[in-house]
């Protein structure tokens, strides 16, 4: 099983069709997830990690495109399944926890409902009493104390931490292969950040539950990622382990993610450094690397050619030209 992945992404690419024109919001992007994996996918907002995302869990919106490329689900070709298998599909064997948990609970029904639902929607042979077993029992594992009185109780009354911990319950109910998290802590503070992450730490111990944890916060990654994608306008920049990527950064992209975040490690206080410029109009993209017009490094042959990847470690890849200095046609 080892060497068998769960899931395989080649070459996607998802278009936006607007009035305006072709916005590419995930360009050729490729990598796998095996059994019981975590893979962190950052990136700064608008980079396609959510859109990414909703492509293998088929919640695609209008006027987004699955254009070209494959998603393979062990071995099953994702983007070839009917409505009704994609329905079987999503919940089974893929579940997803969104940023914002009130949008996603609805207020007019208790948790308790909303979870038995969920059980009960894919597997009809469940019973009531066995459902709202099943949901009291996940309550309990998401860390929400007296399960049997919130189960009674609506989104609501419930605290911030507290809705989002009933979403991953949701999700994990009936026991998926592949959980996607798209931002799941970011409206949270940050002692209800740190609950959720440990809450999802020991789930995915427990139920060995491969994760792709999509965040733009880079603590959050090296706290539960086993590897890491680093998406830029619509293209994975860099990947590699989370040690590759923390201790051995190689694109100028990650590097400038990294200096930007807060130390503890430092004993004086220095200024943080942004990331100069704003991210590039994906209607009218460069012609030649995407990071090129915000990059300190930029070359001539940044603004004109497109890079490819460069192995830069075991299982460790970058593409940025400055890995092929020397031997490249200028």
């Amino acid at each position: 099983m080892e060497d068998k992945k769960l899931l395989e992404i080649k070459d996607l690419k998802v278009s936006f069709f607007t009035p305006a024109g072709e916005v590419k919001a995930v360009d050729g992007i490729s990598y796998s997830l095996g059994y019981d994996e975590v893979m962190g996918v950052v990136g700064e907002s608008g980079s396609g990690k959510s859109v990414e995302a909703y492509s293998i869990i088929g919640l695609l919106q209008s006027p987004g495109k699955v254009i070209g490329g494959s998603i393979t689900f062990e071995g099953e070709d994702v983007l070839a399944f009917s409505e009704e298998q994609m329905r079987d599909f999503r919940g089974n064997k893929v579940s997803m926890i969104f940023q914002n948990p009130m949008t996603c609970l609805n207020p007019v029904y208790t948790i308790g409902n909303q979870l038995t639902e969920a059980i009960t929607c894919h597997d009809k042979s469940v019973s009531k009493e066995e459902a709202r077993r099943r949901a009291i029992e996940m309550l309990t594992l998401v860390g929400i104390n007296n399960p049997e009185k919130r189960m009674n109780q609506y989104p609501h009354e419930f605290s911030g931490g507290m809705r989002q911990r009933a979403m991953i319950a949701m999700a994990l109910i009936c026991k998926p292969k592949l959980l996607i998290a798209d931002e799941p802590t970011t409206a949270l503070d940050v002692t209800i950040q740190a609950q959720i992450l440990e809450v999802m730490k020991d789930i995915q111990k427990e139920e060995h539950t491969s994760i792709i944890f999509i965040t733009h916060n880079l603590g959050v990654v090296a706290e539960i990622c086993d590897k890491v994608s680093v998406m830029y306008a619509g293209k994975i920049v860099e990947q590699g382990s989370v040690n590759d990527i923390f201790y051995n950064p190689q694109h100028p992209y990650t590097k400038g993610l990294l200096a930007s975040m807060p130390r503890l490690d430092q004993d004086t206080h220095e200024k943080l450094i942004p990331i100069e410029g704003t991210p590039i109009d994906l209607l009218d993209p460069p012609q030649g690397c995407n990071f090129g017009p915000r990059c300190k490094e930029c070359m001539k042959i940044c603004l004109s050619k497109k890079p490819p990847y460069a192995q830069v470690g075991d299982e460790h890849i970058s593409a940025c030209w400055l890995h092929f200095k020397g031997n490249r046609e200028e």
